[in-house]
């Protein structure tokens, strides 16, 4: 696998965040099981998992308003007109939302 088919928001995450992943999958996702190999309370474990998901959603989310811009950017070059770019956008904000 080449750098380039790697996901950007696994190439945001530090060696612990990977490596905390690396656990949470081993376990097969049990909380329980990850709170006891890293010896810490469950709600710890919990707070830890959030705190990467909010990572992780962030890098999606700037990643989302490139794309956004991009579109907005062909629409004013007049590459694309400002009903497909309005189209664009919204069907990938409601792919993104699950609508």
């Amino acid at each position: 696998m080449n750098k380039k088919d790697i996901p950007s928001w696994i190439l945001s995450l530090d060696s612990e965040d990977l490596e905390f992943i690396r656990k949470f999958i081993l376990n097969s996702g049990s909380l329980k099981d990850i709170a006891k190999a890293y010896e810490v309370s469950y709600p710890t474990v919990r707070l830890r998992l959030n705190r990467l998901i909010q990572k992780i959603e962030l890098v999606e989310d700037s990643e989302s308003e490139q794309l956004v811009g991009f579109i907005k950017k062909l629409a004013i070059e007049e590459r694309i007109t400002l009903e497909d770019a309005r189209q664009i956008i919204e069907k990938y904000n409601n792919e993104k939302e699950g609508i």
